[in-house]
């Protein structure tokens, strides 16, 4: 999970907390701008993030220990120990459920040529790029072939 990103912008954190007991419902928006490397041209890039949560916390000894089926509301509930919720950890796995699954400079981005490693997006290179599909090399013997024959 390290290096996926970096947090380049002030965070604001804007959440309403209600409690229940010993239960707390938090929901808000995080806000901040976030540094990805490019899945293609493998160069840095702001992303803007603005992501809303609502989640539930309630105290660790609640968790149990027996094997259960995941239901749709264990995905918005958490759990809080020594009765304090780490806010930093909860912006934490926001930046990652926001993360995109493969992130882009931009949407037409070019990448990197194979052969020589140049950002296509910034210069043109001379390599002559050109793959074959070696389980078609079988049928390009036999067209060779022929054409010598012909």
């Amino acid at each position: 999970r390290a290096g996926l990103f970096r947090v380049v912008a002030p965070v604001d954190l804007r959440v309403t907390v209600r409690k229940d007991q010993v239960r707390f419902r938090l929901v808000g928006t995080v806000s901040t701008v976030l540094e990805l490397t490019c899945s293609r041209c493998v160069e840095p890039f702001a992303l803007p993030l603005n992501a809303s949560f609502d989640l539930r916390y309630s105290p660790h000894a609640e968790l149990g220990e027996a094997e259960r089926e995941v239901e749709e509301d264990d995905l918005t509930e958490a759990f809080y120990r020594d009765d304090a919720i780490d806010l930093g950890q909860m912006m934490e796995e926001q930046f990652y459920l926001a993360l995109p699954m493969k992130p882009l400079c931009q949407v037409a981005c070019k990448g990197l040529c194979p052969n020589c490693g140049t950002n296509l997006n910034v210069a043109a290179c001379d390599c002559q790029v050109r793959w074959e599909d070696p389980r078609l090399a079988a049928l390009k013997a036999l067209v060779d072939r022929t054409k010598d024959n012909a």
